[in-house]
């Protein structure tokens, strides 16, 4: 009896040292993840094909006017620094092009620390967890969302192909740990599982 017990024991012990090492190394992944993003998110009004057409073009036309801007060479808070700085010509810029296709929907931006789902961009995965943003909301803002990376510049990148070029990667390798980097585009099964664990102990 007393050996089963022990047994019991040290299995109790052995699954909670997996659980807390699992844990452990999950947290500092998307820890350093969200440290080392910052995005740029912009909600539709609604799922319908003229408002999805709308968040589109108001994406166009606001990258349009960042290309006019110095994000390269620049740290994290230097382009939250320059985001925050022109926040009122990126509502001016959504404004205008939403009244111009004929529409009436209130914008509201805001720079700060929000959750985001697991998301794919290009081919790149970026796990669920929170991430610093400049979130842009269309009327309602209950549509499907679009996103990218300010931090590091994967912005203005043509994704078109679904592979971010190799400048973007460049500039992801240059900020993230060779891990990260990894987790975020490999598709070897090992890091894959990784990528689940990161997702799995971020919910």
């Amino acid at each position: 009896m007393k050996k089963l017990k022990y047994t019991l024991i040290l299995v109790f012990l052995l699954i909670s040292f997996i659980f807390i090492t699992l844990s452990s190394y999950a947290n500092t992944i998307s820890n350093d993840l969200s440290n080392n993003f910052f995005r740029l998110h912009i909600l539709a009004n609604s799922d319908s094909e003229e408002d999805q057409a709308l968040k589109l073009n108001v994406r166009d036309n606001i990258i349009e006017y960042m290309n006019t801007l110095t994000f390269s060479g620049l740290s994290k808070s230097e382009v939250i620094t320059l985001v925050n700085e022109n926040l009122s010509k990126f509502q001016e810029i959504a404004e205008n092009t939403i009244k111009s296709q004929g529409y009436s929907y209130p914008v509201s931006l805001e720079v700060g620390n929000f959750y985001f789902p697991t998301k794919i961009y290009g081919n790149i995965s970026l796990p669920s967890g929170y991430y610093d943003a400049l979130k842009i909301e269309i009327g309602e803002a209950k549509g499907k969302n679009w996103w990218c990376s300010l931090f590091p510049p994967l912005c203005f990148v043509d994704i078109s192909a679904g592979i971010i070029d190799e400048t973007a990667e460049e500039n992801l390798k240059a900020n993230l740990s060779d891990e990260e980097f990894a987790i975020i585009t490999s598709d070897d099964e090992t890091v894959k599982f990784k990528f689940r664990i990161v997702e799995m102990f971020s919910k």
